[in-house]
């Protein structure tokens, strides 16, 4: 599978503008062979929209039809009924296929999600047309259990669309040893977008990256600068190094029954 990983800027609050980009960056990687594009989280409306007068949000059928027949992840701010999401939506031929929707939002300065976004409810891995697939929207990968979830469901590849910046000094060195760590011990492809530029004093660092099965970091793109990252993933490598070395066990869910009744009744 040809990937590519679009580490873009965007408009903050102009979803016409982003939405023209998201269909010229498609173009582009179409023609460079690519089978599937994947966007930085927010990447259809920016991140920093407690500053945004006007409403963003949109609901994931309103989508703009930017995918054509291109497996496309896009990262937008989602309205459902009366709350409104920080989500991922996964297009292929035209239609939705699945939507995420962050589960734990950053609520600490200078970030405060937790006043723009409902948390969502639910992790999934999902079916396409290249593989089983899942996605963290960014501090979702920062929950050690989630991806865990997200293989046990069968996933091959991990979707991690991100708006880290710089306002965390030890950010970078943290998501790349988290990600290798996923990729070699869950044996799956990680996929890490990460946008650039800049938003009401954030400074987004790129640095977006793929690391295979083995752990091994396979493409990367430069920090700070816009890129078209292009990787060729072999997904049968999964189940080859999973045949390999058995690390990931059998999913055991009354384990996890037991904690939870255990947990409930401390609190």
């Amino acid at each position: 599978m040809r990937l590519c990983v679009a580490q873009v800027d965007c408009r903050l609050g102009d979803l016409e503008a982003n939405a023209h980009q998201a269909r010229a960056t498609i173009g582009a990687a179409r023609r460079l062979g690519a089978e599937l594009v994947v966007f930085p989280e927010l990447s259809l409306t920016g991140y920093a929209l407690g500053t945004v007068e006007h409403d963003t949000a949109t609901t994931a059928a309103e989508l703009p039809p930017i995918a054509g027949d291109t497996s496309v992840l896009l990262g937008f701010r989602e309205r459902e009924g009366v709350q409104t999401y920080n989500s991922a939506a996964f297009l292929q031929g035209g239609s939705i296929v699945h939507v995420h929707r962050k589960l734990y939002l950053v609520d600490y300065p200078p970030f405060d999600e937790a006043s723009l976004f409902a948390p969502g409810d639910a992790m999934r891995a999902f079916d396409t047309r290249l593989g089983r697939f899942a996605t963290l929207i960014c501090n979702d990968a920062w929950q050690p259990f989630l991806p865990v979830i997200a293989v046990q469901d069968g996933a091959c590849l991990l979707l991690v669309p991100s708006n880290s910046s710089t306002a965390v000094a030890e950010a970078e060195t943290y998501w790349r040893e988290l990600k290798r760590f996923y990729a070699r011990i869950l044996q799956c492809y990680v996929v890490f977008v990460n946008r650039v530029g800049s938003e009401a004093g954030l400074t987004f660092w790129g640095g977006s990256h793929v690391v295979d099965p083995f752990g091994e970091v396979v493409a990367e793109a430069p920090r700070l600068e816009k890129s078209l990252l292009i990787a060729d993933l072999d997904l049968e490598a999964v189940q080859r190094r999973r045949r390999q070395l058995p690390l990931v066990g059998k999913f055991r869910p009354e384990l996890l029954r037991a904690e939870l009744a255990r947990l409930a009744g401390d609190a």
